[in-house]
């Protein structure tokens, strides 16, 4: 596992040696569609943003033409927003979706790079972009961005960084919605109304299962450690614990803060009446968890109590609806069993 703390992808990003051997490879692909614009009711005069860097970018006229790592992508095309290029997980092995890309039509986008470290600068000039944004989980580090290539990709055009660690899912997405709106997204249009009012809804009851008191496990599985997540550290699990449920604290934090490394033999260091794995392409699948004795035989896994994470859920109301409904309905299934 990398341990450049620029490389950290504390789960919420995977894990970079497994992400590269796991994620489908090929960068540089071009949609078969031509890419749409960013948004055609984007104002003509000139544009201001304040990224979370405290970087202000100024420019004659509304961006355009906006490349975007896939999370930023997938929550400004909920808000409205259609990149015309995205770099980081989007592509599966069989031509299929990476969820992480959400509702990015991947036909309609150029792609950059599907796995870390990949991005392919030639084309990525070649789509005249006039903005390209991402996340950051660590200050200033630009998100799928290698460092390799990074000075050439910033003299090609602005870049917005939206922080993400330390930083709860509403004010994630309200940064989003704030470029979005900036970009020439209608924060008021029907479908984001609609998102708005599930994600509170979803929100309101997980309210009611924090207070039943279950104890939940958040954790990773790699081929030889289970990562036990920091909740601080992530926006979703912030929300969560925010909102009432008991989401256990590891106590031994690797550096960088991020998550507790335990070898398989000690999967039960945690007594929890729940598990949410993560479910990313990258991370083990629960049926090769079952596979290690000492976690088949965790309570939660034997009341099947284990439920996926949806780690990398998109900073749109609409991502989160759809993170929290199905969260709640597998919790409400649960039982305390410590």
């Amino acid at each position: 596992m990398p341990v450049s703390r620029r490389a950290l992808f504390a789960l919420v990003g995977g894990l970079a040696t497994v992400l590269s051997l796991t994620a489908c490879g090929g960068g540089g692909e071009t949609a078969s569609a031509p890419a749409a614009s960013a948004s055609s009711s984007a104002s003509s005069g000139a544009w201001k943003f304040t990224d979370d860097r405290g970087k202000t970018i100024e420019l004659p006229s509304t961006p355009t033409r906006v490349v975007a790592q896939v999370g930023s992508a997938a929550a400004l095309w909920d808000f409205g927003i259609r990149p015309v290029g995205v770099f980081g997980p989007h592509k599966l092995p069989d031509g299929s979706k990476d969820p992480q890309v959400g509702n990015v039509d991947i036909t309609q986008v150029t792609g950059l790079g599907n796995v870390w470290d990949e991005f392919n600068v030639e084309q990525y000039i070649s789509l005249k972009p006039d903005l390209l944004v991402s996340g950051m989980y660590e200050e200033g580090v630009l998100w799928y961005v290698p460092e390799k290539s990074k000075d050439a990709i910033e003299q090609v055009a602005p870049t917005v960084g939206i922080m993400l660690t330390g930083k709860s899912a509403t004010q994630v997405i309200e940064r989003y919605a704030e470029l979005a709106q900036s970009l020439g997204a209608d924060l008021n249009a029907p479908e984001v109304a609609q998102a708005k009012a599930r994600f509170e809804a979803a929100t309101e009851e997980l309210k009611k299962i924090g207070a039943t008191g279950l104890k939940v496990l958040m954790m990773s599985g790699g081929p030889d450690t289970m990562w036990v997540v920091n909740p601080p550290m992530y926006p979703d699990i912030l929300h969560l614990t925010q909102n009432g449920l008991q989401v256990i604290t590891p106590d031994k934090i690797d550096e960088g803060g991020f998550w507790e490394s335990l070898s398989w033999e000690n999967a039960d260091k945690y007594e929890a009446d729940v598990i949410l794995y993560d479910a990313r392409t990258q991370a083990l699948t629960l049926e090769d968890m079952k596979k290690k004795p000492t976690f088949a035989k965790l309570p939660a896994v034997q009341a099947g109590q284990v439920y996926p994470w949806r780690a990398e859920t998109p900073f749109s109301y609409q991502g989160y609806a759809d993170f929290l409904e199905e969260l709640v309905n597998n919790l409400k299934q649960a039982k305390k069993l410590t």
